[in-house]
């Protein structure tokens, strides 16, 4: 891969108001039958549980709370309160909760400060960043899956179509949260890690270290010795898209030993969003509007 992805235009620096669209208010765009929305009811919620359970537990190796694993669905406080993106296809068979085929899980930074913060400050030190930006508002991503057979370019365009038509509805002018390494070695990632905190790495405002308690250096090869495109190359999907969006990455790493990952802090400002993600998505998030 090409690492012009790194090139990032930066678009303004304001936070723009979605287009009227011909969809339904809760839905965000649509491809063929294909749609991304928000979850409408608890069982659609607890639909996107299941399939975090099946990507996470029995895809990846996560361990949960006995209560999780015996019901098979991946569950937190954390969702009670959170807003679930999900992608749909309409063409299965079935109740809508049985067409759910993708989900994330977003966190204004209004509901996380009103419900006791945000997920990922269990990993990173967030109340500094929060501080240095009091006119912003961050979102925080968070819980990304899709079942495979849906790993396609079509999904992940809707999801992030939901993901911007949602920021711009509520007026966010940021997004962060944990993107993860399968495997709780850092080591065994040298490469990528080492990259991520020599080329992008948060610096200045956007700054945000991990926990001290729970931090491991990405900083594992000197960056003469990177080789930036077997760098990208070896880095997962989420990631790498993160970074063609124009993202930034904090300082350190987590493992997560529950969840059998290894985790990096992604930090996206909406002005840092390259341009030409920017013009393809819609300014007003109008590019599968309907």
């Amino acid at each position: 891969m090409s690492i012009d992805l790194l090139n990032r235009e930066v678009a303004p620096a304001t936070v723009m108001k979605p287009a009227a669209s011909l969809l339904p208010a809760d839905v965000f765009g649509r491809i063929g039958s294909m749609e991304t929305r928000l979850a409408r009811n608890s069982q659609e919620i607890q639909a996107a549980q299941s399939i975090r359970y099946r990507v996470f537990v029995e895809e990846m190796g996560a361990t949960l709370s006995p209560e999780a694993m015996d019901l098979k669905r991946d569950f937190d406080i954390y969702d009670d309160f959170c807003d679930h993106l999900l992608v749909v296809d309409t063409a299965l068979t079935g109740e809508p909760e049985e067409q759910i085929v993708g989900t994330y899980r977003l966190l204004r930074q209004e509901v996380a400060l009103a419900n006791g913060g945000f997920y990922s400050a269990s990993e990173y030190e967030i109340a500094p960043l929060l501080a240095r930006h009091p006119s912003k508002q961050f979102m925080e991503l968070g819980r990304s899956c899709v079942l495979p057979h849906y790993r396609t370019k079509r999904t992940v365009e809707l999801l992030w179509q939901g993901n911007w038509a949602y920021a711009l509805r509520h007026g966010i002018h940021a997004m962060f949260g944990c993107a993860s390494f399968p495997g709780t070695s850092p080591e065994s990632h040298a490469l990528a890690l080492s990259f991520l905190h020599h080329s992008v790495g948060a610096k200045g405002e956007w700054a945000v270290s991990a926990r001290e308690e729970l931090f491991n250096t990405m900083d594992l090869m000197p960056q003469e010795a990177i080789n930036a495109k077997h760098a990208l190359m070896s880095m997962p999907p989420l990631i790498k898209g993160y970074l063609r969006l124009g993202a930034m990455v904090g300082n350190g790493a987590v493992v997560d030993q529950a969840f059998n990952t290894t985790d990096v802090l992604i930090v996206l400002p909406i002005e840092s969003i390259s341009g030409r993600y920017i013009n393809y998505y819609g300014a007003d998030a109008g590019r599968f509007g309907g």
